[in-house]
């Protein structure tokens, strides 16, 4: 997984939030915040894409939460959890305990980036993800000293949290009413593109795949062919790797635990290849960025924005 961190600060700049509002402090169910969507985002240039474009003027303190939640009239509520899994499971442990929201007529949407390997997506694609599976797990073990292990990889057990799918139906259903999205394209990102064997002259497009979890940026062919083959041993055939990031999972196993996976989605859009073009070195991969970190950036939101809009007007049980 390329490193976020570095491609925003290449890219944008930390830029503080300034944004009015009011916190909730009540627990009692009339105060309490009606969602119909909470948009989760992970780190400062997700969030911002939404705090910049939409009218989030109620802000709620959550203890122990990575940063407040900011919601409008509309019942659209965008929080951010930082970066990795313990950040993410903490975060959304908070919102959903924390009283000052009523969760039951909500949905849940991941809105972020991640990586790719080339011969699925391309720079800019935005993918729903029917699986969602945690790399880490398991036994990782060096290939070389285990030649008789495919990968070097032992699933062990499935941990409780090891693969979630998704709601088919919820998923179907954002997919259908996101896939005609303009999403944007760049002539630098069709350059980038043209590094790669298979993706000159390719566009992205809106896809339903499925995604991997993992806190380890990884760089390379041989780590992005186990995340293939870990996604084929947890979801026994049926996922297809197609993105990878570093916090769905854990915000998965929240949702379980709070009752509310069924109405979860999983959104990520292609902001870098999972490893480096021939003749690039992994550390230069892993180092520099690509011009798919914006484009990924405003796609989340283009086809997130109209993901949320069908939830809001279409809540559970309609």
């Amino acid at each position: 997984m390329t490193s976020r961190r570095q491609k925003f600060a290449v890219a944008l700049g930390v830029a503080a939030l300034a944004v009015a509002g009011c916190s909730a402090s009540s627990n009692s169910d009339s105060d309490k915040i009606d969602v119909g969507v909470l948009v989760i985002t992970m780190f400062d240039p997700e969030n911002e894409v939404w705090s910049k474009r939409e009218q989030l003027p109620t802000t709620v303190e959550v203890p122990g939460a990575y940063k407040p939640v900011r919601c409008n009239h509309d019942h659209l509520c965008v929080a951010e959890t930082g970066q990795g899994k313990a950040n993410a499971a903490t975060t959304m442990m908070s919102i959903l305990a924390s009283g000052k929201f009523n969760f039951d007529k909500a949905y849940f949407l991941t809105a972020g980036v991640a990586g790719a390997p080339p011969d699925q997506g391309t720079l800019g694609s935005a993918v729903w993800a029917r699986w969602v599976v945690d790399f880490d797990l398991g036994n990782h073990l060096d290939p070389a000293e285990a030649p008789g292990v495919p990968f070097g990889y032992r699933p062990v057990e499935d941990y409780n949290t090891a693969a979630y799918q998704l709601n088919t139906a919820l998923v179907d259903r954002v997919f259908d009413a996101t896939r005609e999205a303009t999403l944007a394209d760049s002539p630098e990102a069709a350059a980038d593109r043209a590094k790669y064997p298979g993706q000159d002259g390719r566009k992205p497009s809106v896809m339903k795949c499925d995604t991997m979890t993992g806190d380890d940026f990884y760089s390379g062919k041989p780590l992005s062919d186990t995340a293939r083959y870990v996604m084929d041993l947890r979801t026994k055939g049926q996922g297809t790797y197609c993105t990878t990031q570093m916090e769905d999972s854990a915000t998965a196993t929240a949702l379980k635990a709070h009752g509310y996976l069924d109405r979860y989605v999983s959104l990520r859009t292609v902001s870098n290849f999972d490893q480096p073009y021939p003749g690039q070195s992994v550390v230069d991969h892993l180092d520099h960025s690509t011009s798919g970190f914006l484009l990924g950036l405003g796609n989340a939101y283009t086809v997130g924005r109209a993901a949320a809009d069908y939830l809001l007007k279409n809540p559970p049980g309609n």
